[in-house]
C-alpha cells in the first residue's frame, strides 16, 4: 500500500499541489461576492485563510515523521506546502491590515496592545526568511546553513498555534487540536533523533 502511495506521489508534479492548495483563493472571493462569508465576511475571511495557513503548516511538519515511521515519501511536496503556507499567512495578515483594521497607527497599536497579534506577527517574521530561501539557489548557496534556518518553521508553527488558541473567545477545542498535532509530530522528531 505504502510502495503504492509513493510510486504515485513521484507521478505527480508539484506544480500540482501549487494549483489545487491555490483553488481556495478564488473561492472565498466569489463567497465575498456573493454574502456567502456570513454577517462579518472580514472576519470569515481572515479565520479562513490564517485555518488554511496553519492546516498547510501542520501538513508540512508532518511529511519527515511519515516518511520515517510510516515510509510514505512526500518529501518533494514539503517546499511547495510551505510556500503555500506562506501565502495564506500573508493573505490573512493583509486581510487584516487593508480591510479589518485600515489605519496605520491603529495597526501598530494592536501589535502592541493586543498579544495574540504579537504573537502571530512573530510567526510571520518566522516564516519571512524561510519563504526568501525556499528556492534552489538559496539551498545551494547556504548549504548546511539552510537546514538550520529552517527549523523556524517548528518556531513558527507553535506561534500560529498559539495565536488561535489565543484569539478564540473562551475554551474551543478545535485550537487546542491543532496545539496537540504540532507537539505530537515536533516530539515524533525528538523520539527519532535518540
Amino acid at each position: 500500500m505504502i510502495d503504492r502511495l509513493n510510486t504515485i506521489a513521484r507521478r505527480v508534479p508539484t506544480w500540482v499541489v501549487y494549483i489545487v492548495g491555490l483553488m481556495p483563493v478564488p473561492w472565498f472571493l466569489f463567497q465575498a461576492q456573493t454574502g456567502g462569508l456570513g454577517a462579518e465576511p472580514i472576519k470569515a475571511l481572515e479565520k479562513e485563510l490564517g485555518l488554511l495557513a496553519l492546516q498547510l503548516l501542520v501538513a508540512g511538519l508532518a511529511i519527515t515523521p511519515a516518511r520515517r515511521y510510516l515510509r510514505l515519501n512526500l518529501i518533494k511536496f514539503r517546499r511547495a506546502l510551505g510556500l503555500l503556507a506562506f501565502i495564506y499567512v500573508a493573505l490573512h495578515l493583509l486581510v487584516w491590515l487593508a480591510l479589518d483594521v485600515g489605519i496605520l497607527s491603529q495597526i501598530w497599536a494592536d501589535i502592541l496592545k493586543r498579544p495574540y497579534i504579537t504573537i502571530g506577527m512573530a510567526g510571520f517574521a518566522c516564516l519571512l526568511p524561510l519563504a526568501a530561501t525556499s528556492n534552489s539557489y538559496s539551498i545551494r548557496k547556504l548549504g548546511a546553513k539552510w537546514r538550520k534556518l529552517h527549523r523556524l518553521t517548528y518556531l513558527a508553527v507553535v506561534l500560529g498555534a498559539v495565536h488561535f488558541i489565543w484569539l478564540v473567545k473562551g475554551f474551543q477545542i478545535e485550537p487546542l487540536l491543532y496545539m496537540a498535532a504540532i507537539l505530537a509530530l515536533l516530539a515524533l522528531r525528538v523520539i527519532k533523533r535518540r
